[in-house]
């Protein structure tokens, strides 16, 4: 293992291949080295942004020995056999979700890392904000007493405002629209409020601006002891704020539906007692940061993994639920 370790972008297909990349150029710890991309083009553009080389060769610049990790950010079509192969190689990988098209890539590419002992870890970054933490720590606690509803909205303009590649609206490369993409993180927030265990997922997408998929997406889903639990999200909307909310028995907690005097979004727990304001914890270091300390350490980051395999089931069962539901 190199010091400091040596990291290369795997594909320019994400709209956050650059954040990556500048995540390891800006890292103490780490130096990035290369960008790969099938698309010669493509891959060029992010890596003279980035000031690093360009390739086209991916068994090359896996089967460099300099090499110790990857960050990737290819189609999640592609996730299956371009993780496959980083792990083959021995490398370490961080990935953008989803981590593949279906559970069972999923836990193929978890058991060949595991076998590989490599580090692999998908970034579900709304975990490590102070806002998750006060969640979980408030849902311990017992506060809402038992869970009634939830509802997470994250949304943005991304096709009203055309700022999205058209590549996000090829369905058999992003394996549907907004909801894949932008919705993973609603849902993975939504199962942290009310566990994995779902007996029904019902979905409504439409599609506003005429790409071929869904821009505008609501899921509701509920759980054996009859919680449900709504998830929103959208590439149509000009001004939506993230928030989260959750009712129980025994109270509710809101978070994104008001500003403090820094125009920061403000966490409220209501209960019978009376309503006040939650103090937020800082924010936990960045995945990407994490996932380097994990290399380090020789220890996986294994909270993501359950949940990335989590996220892909309930994204699954949505889109098939959309496609049910298209031809009632």
């Amino acid at each position: 293992m190199t010091t400091p370790l040596r990291i290369a972008v795997l594909s320019a297909w994400h709209v956050h291949a650059e954040e990556y990349g500048r995540a390891a150029v800006d890292h103490p710890g780490t130096e990035l080295v290369a960008v790969w991309d099938d698309d010669a083009e493509r891959g060029r553009d992010l890596a003279e942004r980035l000031g690093v080389e360009a390739t086209t060769d991916l068994d090359a610049l896996l089967g460099r020995e300099d090499l110790d990790g990857v960050t990737v950010t290819a189609a999640t079509s592609d996730h299956l056999e371009v993780i496959g192969r980083a792990v083959a190689a021995g490398k370490h990988v961080f990935t953008e979700k989803l981590l593949a098209p279906t559970v069972e890539a999923c836990d193929t590419l978890v058991d060949a890392a595991r076998a590989a002992d490599v580090r692999l870890t998908v970034s579900l970054p709304r975990l490590t904000h102070g806002y998750t933490a006060a969640l979980r720590a408030i849902l311990d606690e017992g506060a809402l007493g038992r869970i009634t509803y939830s509802r997470v909205r994250l949304a943005h303009d991304g096709s009203t405002a055309d700022w999205l590649p058209a590549r996000f609206y090829d369905a058999s490369e992003a394996l549907g629209g907004a909801f894949s993409d932008l919705g993973a993180h609603p849902v993975y927030l939504t199962q942290l409020i009310l566990g994995d265990e779902l007996v029904s997922v019902r979905s409504t997408y439409t599609d506003q601006t005429g790409r071929g998929v869904e821009d505008n997406a609501s899921v509701t889903v509920a759980t054996p002891d009859g919680a449900i639990g709504v998830i929103e999200t959208g590439f149509v909307t000009p001004a939506s704020p993230f928030s989260i909310e959750v009712h129980g028995t025994e109270g509710s907690l809101l978070y994104g539906f008001e500003l403090d005097e820094a125009g920061a979004p403000v966490m409220r727990l209501a209960t019978r007692a009376g309503s006040s304001r939650v103090d937020l914890p800082a924010d936990q270091p960045i995945l990407f940061a994490q996932w380097v300390d994990s290399i380090r350490a020789g220890r996986a980051l294994e909270d993501t993994l359950p949940r990335a395999r989590s996220l892909t089931a309930l994204v699954d069962a949505a889109n098939s639920a959309a496609r049910s539901a298209a031809h009632v």
